[in-house]
């Protein structure tokens, strides 16, 4: 089974906090985490200081920062989460103060971030095929809001008992935004938090489909790939914070620092639509 916290075994290039304190001129300095986003302040002139926040990739990005000031008063705290299109810009918070012969305030901040976007509109009326090859049906470990780990966050996720190197399929169109696929087997030891090979696709409407626990080299697409409805990407396997070989799957929006909450979608199956997938059963896929 997995973590009730998807972040808590995400890839650690996608997640970073940092604090940072401001230096002798008042300036925070910018800070880039790897090569997918940089937050930085900078004073526009002696009254207005502004936080922004750079996305470096080809995909949306949710950044969370909060910033600490000496500044005196309610206007001297901040924090605000805000997605940042692909190669784009975003202004986070502005600072105005009075003007004064004091010399600037002091500032602090730290952030954190991760792809996806806040606040998706979803498609409710969209029917997702179940992950797997048309015909067939693997039993259900955990379905929605199973009690062992799918909670808070992880509500509307599904654990398929799937073997080692059972094909994993797309359940809706989308572009591959991120994967992992080097982790060897999984555990449920904290050390295995970390540690799950998994692939990403981005959907039309901003929710990403999320396929978790892969087998190590087992993804058989490339980032930035746009994946069909049914195509076969991935081999399942038993990697990350795991008790079993098995695929998890979640589609999901992006929240504060850096996680994800899980949206509730419809599947279609031979049998008609599963509105809530349950613990135990069984569905037959179909394009």
């Amino acid at each position: 089974m997995m973590a009730s916290n998807m972040n808590l075994f995400q890839a650690a290039s996608i997640l970073f906090l940092v604090a940072l304190e401001a230096q002798s001129s008042g300036v925070p300095s910018e800070h880039c985490s790897e090569d997918s986003v940089c937050v930085a302040g900078d004073w526009l002139d002696d009254e207005t200081l502004v936080f922004t926040a750079r996305n470096l990739t080809a995909f949306p990005l949710t950044v969370t920062v909060r910033v600490q000031s000496t500044m005196t008063g309610s206007e001297a705290q901040g924090k605000t989460m805000q997605t940042v299109a692909p190669q784009s810009e975003t202004e986070l918070l502005r600072y105005e103060r009075a003007p004064t012969k004091e010399p600037k305030p002091r500032f602090k901040f730290n952030y954190d971030w991760g792809f996806g976007v806040a606040h998706v509109r979803h498609d409710d009326d969209y029917l997702y095929r179940f992950p797997y090859a048309s015909g067939k049906h693997y039993g259900v470990l955990q379905g929605y809001g199973s009690s062992f780990s799918h909670t808070g966050n992880e509500y509307y996720s599904v654990d398929f008992n799937m073997a080692r190197g059972t094909p994993v399929h797309a359940a809706r169109d989308g572009i591959v935004m991120d994967l992992t696929e080097h982790h060897g087997e999984g555990c449920w030891e904290k050390r295995c938090k970390r540690t799950a090979n998994f692939v990403k696709i981005l959907h039309d409407d901003g929710s990403t489909g999320e396929y978790y626990h892969l087998l190590r080299d087992g993804v058989l697409v490339s980032l930035g790939e746009r994946v069909e409805r049914g195509q076969k990407i991935a081999l399942s396997g038993n990697s990350g914070h795991s008790t079993m070989p098995h695929l998890h799957f979640g589609v999901y929006e992006a929240i504060e620092w850096g996680r994800t909450k899980s949206i509730p979608v419809r599947f279609d199956s031979e049998a008609g639509v599963v509105e809530t997938p349950r613990r135990r059963g069984r569905y037959v896929a179909r394009d």
